[in-house]
């Protein structure tokens, strides 16, 4: 077989094979082509039907990873009446060339043309887990962007870059950009707007705020915070929240703390709950109190909370008790 007669053309996610001669007693294999992350065969053996096969070459990547291929077949003569034959969509895990046989009743002899469109290809993880799709989707790219964007953000508040802004704290000073903090806070975008002096000497006051947990908050903001810095600074966070106008943040907080209540933090849980009206954190406290009966292992801090508890949420307290042990 002449070399041309083995090649394989391809072009993004179509290959082309060209058949200059084929008799009637003939079996041909393609040249190894190249789709996605593996090198690819077309075979073609002729009997009383005409059987394509398509399979990865076999390598180190198609052994660990073999592909689950979702593709079309298109046979055409090329001649003046060219005739088209098009199976079926198929999708299937490909690892040898049993693993895919398509017969074709025709009597193509001579010359035609094989098409093949790749239209997904998929690989499972080699640690485990569900398969996905080698090439990018409208998410993955989505994803990638973001990546992209949270890197830079990152850059932008460690490095300074372009800062205009200057934050002081508690304990020490940061500096932040006015259009990041503007745009997640409608205070912050109130203050660059109008007349006041942070908008005239481009500096913040945040003194209620330790140096960490205000970094805490811009690490939010520009949404590269870590998972331990959040958990670490949430309670700090949920003051800036609720000062800040920041929504997303207080739910995320308030997620939080719903997540650890336990008998030395709930009474402290439902005094926050009730100063940042938190209604789901303080129906979680009342119910761990109340309805799971842990009242009783706060006996001895109950006394002090209600010194300090505001009058309304003692009322609201007393009437959970009632409805809880109301008689039947």
């Amino acid at each position: 077989m002449a070399a041309a007669d083995s090649k394989v053309e391809t072009i993004a996610r179509l290959a082309q094979w060209r058949i200059d001669n084929f008799g009637p007693c003939t079996y041909k294999k393609s040249d190894p082509f190249r789709v996605g992350i593996w090198n690819w065969h077309l075979s073609i053996e002729k009997n009383r039907y005409m059987y394509i096969r398509l399979f990865p070459e076999l390598s180190r990547a198609s052994k660990e990873q073999p592909p689950i291929a979702r593709f079309v077949l298109r046979v055409s003569n090329t001649g003046s009446n060219r005739r088209f034959y098009i199976s079926p969509i198929h999708e299937r895990l490909l690892r040898n060339s049993d693993d895919f046989v398509w017969p074709v009743d025709s009597t193509f002899l001579g010359r035609f043309i094989i098409d093949v469109e790749f239209l997904d290809l998929k690989i499972y993880p080699i640690n485990g887990g569900e398969a996905s799709s080698i090439w990018p989707t409208d998410g993955m790219m989505q994803s990638l962007a973001t990546q992209s964007t949270l890197r830079c953000l990152s850059r932008m508040l460690d490095e300074g870059i372009h800062a205009d802004v200057m934050i002081n704290t508690a304990e020490g000073k940061l500096r932040g950009h006015k259009a990041i903090l503007a745009a997640s806070s409608p205070v912050f975008q109130s203050m660059f707007m109008h007349d006041l002096k942070e908008k005239e000497s481009s500096t913040i006051e945040i003194e209620d705020m330790s140096q960490e947990s205000c970094m805490a908050l811009l690490s939010y903001l520009y949404g590269t915070i870590r998972h331990e810095d959040f958990w670490k600074h949430r309670l700090a966070l949920l003051g800036a929240a609720n000062k800040y106008d920041i929504a997303n943040l207080k739910d995320s907080c308030e997620e939080s703390l719903l997540e650890d209540i336990n008998s030395g933090n709930v009474l402290a849980r439902l005094q926050e709950a009730w100063l940042y009206r938190l209604n789901k954190l303080k129906k979680g406290c009342l119910m761990y109190l109340l309805d799971f009966g842990k009242i009783y292992d706060v006996k001895d801090d109950i006394s002090n909370f209600f010194m300090h508890a505001d009058r309304e949420l003692m009322l609201e307290m007393f009437q959970e008790v009632l409805a809880v042990w109301k008689p039947a």
